[in-house]
């Protein structure tokens, strides 16, 4: 990879610096806590009432201060408890990451690590990366970005919901290592194992577990009572110390809305991947950090990190376009409206969803969590509406379509596919139908993308069409494509986890869902003509009676495989089954149903020479139905191939 700089000057805000016209206050004016207040209690609360949040916690700081710490709706409901912003601890999911970082930079202030060398040389040698044909070491700073190359996985392993299965980090993360998949230091792709590695370097230097080094040198120097890493559940011999009691009792419980109530949900045991997300805390303490952040390192003449360290988590490893967000040496870099940079981390389990975003220009700081598998948009939404509401100008709306984009509609159009997946085996097969996109242009000139489920979300250009800059119809979010020779050949969102490559036609799902149905209705077809067949039809050659057979094998096998896929996409809907129940006895049948069929279909090519030539007129097929043999046969082995290299013939690999 290019060489990178693992500590540099902070980016420049020119459009913080000088005074904006048209918003309420300048960036030296500070949040007014009546209004904010207002605000964020109207904001919340109808969040919570239509999207059935069960409880939220909210804190803002300012300038030193904390400006609001409120908690919503309830931790508990038997018993009742409400949130408490001080005490009720909810699960931060992947905003654990950020005190990981620090512990990380802390071991490079102190001389033990460095970022720009290998990370196996911090590691014991039973978890250091492998090879796996690549010259390229990953280097620290490359799991500071997410650009180490590794595939990502999760199901049937990032959660458990016994707490027999948790495993120490290093057991996990020498038996769930994942594919190395692309060069390291290039392309900036989400991963909870890189960070699981970053805390178990982070651990293995400090001669500390790694619960009990986030304690001594983050959660105990700023007074955070109610942060830790540790969990809700029974002590064992191998594990870290559990929470302790009286935190376990301020604990959150999640929920889901079913049935017109709140269902509370299991508890998510994260431990065996501790680093990349089990950390819980309250609004108080996150108010706390957010003010050590915003204070260089420093709250109330305490200091956990340099002044070096503190420019790190504002610098951007990786160059990203214009409002796509970026890796500030583990802190995602957001802009946010007005134009302002903001820094910090989303987080979310099964039932939890966390935000927190610090705003230097503005001395600002919010956090948001709540605990409902409902509540992403409002943690995902909460500090921008707090930024756009005070510090921005209206943005006008809607966006105007464009002609030319409309003209040049090939140039965009196609099928796309995310990088932030697993690359093989069934968890790939999955992997490669919901991490799929599809980009279309209307006649008006409004490019859309959609996922598997058809939902489109639209977008204009922002300049040029060929520049590949766009801003959503609704609102200032960015879409940003890299364009080749006029031609786009990537995309990606603000959000900056991932990358949408272009794929042709045959690895994307329009591919499988077409011969598909082809297969489908070309067994349904074999086995209605096998029923029907009157007995003058019947004339056939031995070859011919065992072919014919075999291809009815065929049609009830892949009938049986798409049937019993179907039947476990329904109850994939649920993501929890996803993460307990992956793969599931309905999914690995499918795919041995699917393997056999395949298998056979080498059998049916073999015999295609004896079935053309047949027999005796007599005693042979006639050309129509040895042409139909010909084209099940074709239509069959397409589809094989489609599934094989798709990574669904694999029922093992569950």
């Amino acid at each position: 990879p290019p060489a990178r700089q693992a500590v540099a000057g902070p980016v420049p805000e020119a459009a913080a610096a000088r005074p904006q016209a048209g918003v309420r206050l300048q960036s030296g004016q500070p949040l007014p806590p009546g209004e904010l207040e207002t605000f964020v209690d109207g904001l919340v609360e109808e969040a919570m009432a239509r999207r059935h949040i069960a409880g939220a916690t909210v804190s803002v700081v300012q300038n030193g201060q904390i400006l609001l710490k409120k908690g919503y709706g309830f931790a508990s409901l038997a018993p009742q408890r409400p949130v408490d912003p001080d005490k009720t601890l909810f699960r931060l999911g992947s905003l654990s990451q950020t005190f990981t970082w620090i512990g990380l930079m802390k071991e490079a202030e102190a001389g033990r690590i460095r970022l720009d060398q290998p990370v196996n040389l911090y590691l014991p040698e039973r978890v250091q990366v492998r090879d796996q044909g690549f010259d390229q070491p990953v280097r620290v700073i490359d799991l500071m970005d997410h650009s180490a190359g590794f595939e990502d996985r999760a199901f049937g392993q990032l959660f458990e919901r016994d707490p027999d299965y948790v495993r120490p980090l290093d057991l996990y993360l020498r038996r769930e290592r994942p594919r190395r998949v692309r060069p390291p230091g290039l392309v900036a792709s989400y991963s909870n194992y890189g960070a699981a590695l970053a805390g178990e370097a982070t651990a293995w230097t400090s001669g500390r577990p790694f619960e009990r080094l986030m304690e001594e040198e983050v959660f105990l120097p700023l007074g955070m009572r109610h942060t830790t890493f540790r969990e809700r559940r029974p002590a064992k011999a191998a594990l870290p110390a559990p929470m302790p009691q009286a935190l376990a009792d301020d604990a959150a419980d999640g929920f889901r809305w079913r049935a017109g109530g709140f269902q509370a949900q299991p508890y998510e045991y994260i431990g065996q991947i501790a680093p990349a997300g089990s950390a819980s805390s309250s609004a108080g303490d996150m108010a706390r950090y957010m003010l050590a952040i915003l204070g260089n390192g420093q709250l109330n003449g305490v200091a956990i990190y340099g002044a070096r360290t503190a420019e790190a988590f504002r610098t951007p490893i990786l160059p990203t376009a214009p409002g796509v967000n970026g890796w500030a040496h583990g802190s995602m870099v957001e802009t946010l409206p007005g134009g302002r940079q903001g820094f910090g981390h989303e987080g979310s389990t099964l039932s939890f969803t966390s935000n927190m975003v610090t705003v230097p220009a503005l001395n600002l700081g919010v956090f948001v969590a709540t605990n409902s598998d409902s509540g992403r948009t409002l943690a995902q939404d909460l500090p921008r509406a707090i930024v756009q509401e005070f510090y921005a100008a209206p943005r006008p709306f809607p966006q105007p379509a464009s002609p030319e984009l409309a003209a040049d509609a090939a140039a965009f159009a196609g099928h796309y596919l995310s990088t932030r997946r697993a690359v093989s085996g069934l968890e790939g097969f999955i992997g490669r139908l919901a991490g799929a996109r599809e980009v279309k242009v209307t006649p008006q000139g409004r490019l859309l993308t959609m996922d598997l489920t058809g939902r489109p979300r639209s977008w204009t250009p922002h300049g040029p069409p060929d520049e590949g800059r766009f801003l959503s119809a609704q609102g200032d979010e960015p879409l940003v494509f890299k364009m080749r020779n006029g031609r786009a050949s990537a995309y990606q969102t603000s959000d900056g986890t991932q990358l949408y490559e272009r794929v042709g036609f045959w690895r994307s799902p329009p591919a499988l869902g077409l011969f598909g149905a082809l297969t489908a209705a070309a067994a349904v077809v074999s086995l209605v003509g096998a029923a029907l067949r009157n007995r003058r039809e019947l004339r056939e050659t031995q070859i011919q009676s065992r072919a014919a057979l075999v291809q009815n094998i065929q049609a009830g096998l892949w009938l049986a495989a798409m049937g019993l896929f179907a039947a476990w996409a329904v109850r994939a809907l649920d993501p929890a089954r996803l993460a307990f129940g992956w793969p599931g006895p309905l999914l690995v049948t499918a795919s041995a149903c699917a393997l056999v069929a395949a298998a056979l279909t080498v059998t049916t090519l073999v015999a295609l020479p004896a079935v053309w030539r047949g027999g005796r007129r007599v005693d042979s097929w006639p050309v129509l139905r040895k042409l139909a043999f010909c084209v099940t046969v074709a239509i069959y082995a397409v589809f094989a191939y489609l599934v094989a290299q798709a990574g669904a013939l694999s029922p093992w690999s569950g």
